[in-house]
């Protein structure tokens, strides 16, 4: 069979896929470590790694092989019966977060549906309201409930937006104190802001936060869907402060790429729900779960979260000394990276990317460099050289 152009395809997604995103010119055909290729041929690094999910980079044989086999096993059961992939997934992230309970989903906007049910059972069992406090600059999915949670141009179109919902400044905690009353149900915070552009919650802020649910019995809800899973040099982000959620949702780099989404709770919160109270049909299915345990065997034996950290400094340092005029401060820990720029960074982008490198705008001034944690020091330096020919070429374009 001969393979069609790029445009061939990018012509049949605008004519029949509702078209949400504004995509750029290229279609990818295979990827392997932090590289992809286009159906025309053309090779990119790849430091988006479908926004913080490749943490194991594209395709890793370890993966491959495991989704392979179960696959040909078993694909999928109704949750009335248990699978041996989904059992042992559940005892491995328990372990690894020191929390006691597990659900699983199909995304992160489902895991955050879900822990604002579980939050809010509890909040009900106490005689309390379901109220729910998030931060400015917050990202918690895109259905009606994580859209209320989140900024207000994503709400335009979409009214009514579900009540209950309260946005205070992100590391205040008088903000926080103020918006709190009887009624409060959960605070939900990303330790690192994803989409916000790479804004790093203060230790101080989160332990004093901790102090302050614990003090009124408020649910505190962690996501770690975009910086968990090795991504900011720990396994979680939370363990930066030492601070524990009562529930922390996961999804992205939990499954490489294989939609997974995960809520883990602690048993004061999860013993507030009984049988029916929420449920899934994909969630947890064999194959989403065998993908999860390789995935976790990748980070864990190929020190990925070491290699985060290591790298992430190095990848730092190196911005620093760069000569980019236009950078105004870069921050995020390990391989979750913002490099803030004084002028709208959507344009940079492009040319990063006519310059073979695939990366991100977020915040409207903020690159976002998310790249798979085995990145090699080599395809980072390419990346570096990409950066400073790109903007050279931006302002001469001017």
């Amino acid at each position: 069979m001969t393979q069609k152009s790029g445009s061939y395809y990018l012509d049949l997604d605008r004519k029949n896929y509702l078209q949400t995103f504004k995509r750029y010119p290229l279609v990818l055909e295979h990827g392997k470590g932090s590289r992809v290729t286009d159906v025309d041929g053309n090779e990119y690094i790849d430091v988006l790694a479908g926004i913080a999910v490749n943490n194991t980079g594209h395709c890793h044989p370890k993966v491959v092989k495991a989704i392979s086999e179960q696959a040909a096993r078993l694909i999928h059961i109704s949750n009335f019966y248990l699978s041996r992939p989904q059992a042992e997934l559940s005892a491995k992230l328990t372990a690894l977060s020191g929390l006691d309970r597990v659900f699983f989903a199909n995304s992160g906007a489902e895991s955050v549906e879900g822990a604002i049910k579980i939050a809010r059972k509890y909040a009900h069992s106490k005689g309390k309201g379901g109220k729910v406090i998030s931060f400015e600059g917050s990202f918690h999915g895109r259905t009606l409930a994580t859209i209320a949670t989140g900024k207000k141009q994503m709400q335009k179109g979409f009214e009514p937006i579900p009540e209950g919902f309260a946005q205070v400044k992100f590391n205040d905690i008088e903000a926080v104190k103020n918006a709190a009353d009887n009624d409060t149900a959960a605070i939900i915070i990303e330790p690192v802001q994803g989409e916000g552009g790479i804004n790093v919650a203060d230790a101080s802020f989160l332990k004093t936060l901790r102090t302050f649910c614990d003090e009124q019995d408020i649910v505190l809800i962690f996501d770690e869907i975009q910086c968990g899973m090795g991504r900011t040099g720990r396994m979680f982000a939370k363990e930066h402060s030492g601070v524990q959620p009562d529930i922390m949702t996961l999804a992205k780099a939990l499954g490489s790429g294989f939609p997974i989404g995960a809520i883990l709770s602690n048993e004061k919160v999860s013993s507030a729900i009984e049988f029916g109270d929420h449920g899934t049909t994909f969630g947890g299915n064999p194959l989403a779960c065998a993908a999860a345990l390789a995935s976790i065997d990748v980070i864990e034996q190929e020190n990925l979260v070491e290699q985060a950290e290591e790298k992430g400094q190095w990848l730092r340092e190196q911005l620093v000394s760069i000569e980019i005029p236009g950078i105004k401060e870069i921050r995020g820990p390990g391989l979750m990276i913002g490099v803030e720029f004084d002028f709208e960074t959507k344009p940079l982008v492009q040319k990063m990317l006519d310059n073979g490198v695939l990366a991100n705008a977020t915040a409207g001034n903020v690159l976002r460099l998310v790249p798979p944690l085995n990145i090699s020091y080599e395809d980072m330096e390419v990346v570096l050289q990409v950066l400073q020919k790109s903007y050279k070429d931006l302002k001469n374009n001017a």
